[in-house]
């Protein structure tokens, strides 16, 4: 289990892009569409592991802590069977990973993410 990225509510992806990337240094890591018509950017200090995802505020992708987890299926299964306030389904789509939404106790959302594992 790794933290993959933090999401940054931002108004204009393309100008938050030009902020990190010019101002701080940063490189775009990612820059992908996504279905909908959603956007997908993730900018990093060079040699970074971990990411900020800048999100349109106003769009559909969560925010929240992004964290890459092996087995989706089964933790799902077993946060629901624990009663911990998770998404009702796995997220599934052709242009992203498999991924849901667990809400912490002050309703916090981590999106967590699958990865390959063991």
């Amino acid at each position: 289990m790794a933290v993959l990225s933090v999401a940054q509510p931002v108004e204009d992806q393309d100008r938050a892009i030009e902020f990190y990337r010019d101002v701080l240094g940063f490189e775009v890591v990612r820059d992908a569409a996504l279905s909908g018509g959603a956007r997908w950017v993730e900018v990093a200090p060079p040699g970074s592991p971990v990411s900020v995802a800048l999100v349109d505020r106003n769009g559909p992708v969560p925010l929240g802590v992004r964290v890459g987890v092996p087995h989706i299926d089964l933790l799902h299964e077993t946060l629901q069977r624990d009663e911990i306030d998770v998404d009702d389904a796995v997220i599934r789509t052709p242009s992203a990973p498999a991924m849901f939404t667990v809400r912490d106790p002050d309703g916090n959302t981590v999106v967590l993410v699958e990865v390959p594992g063991d």
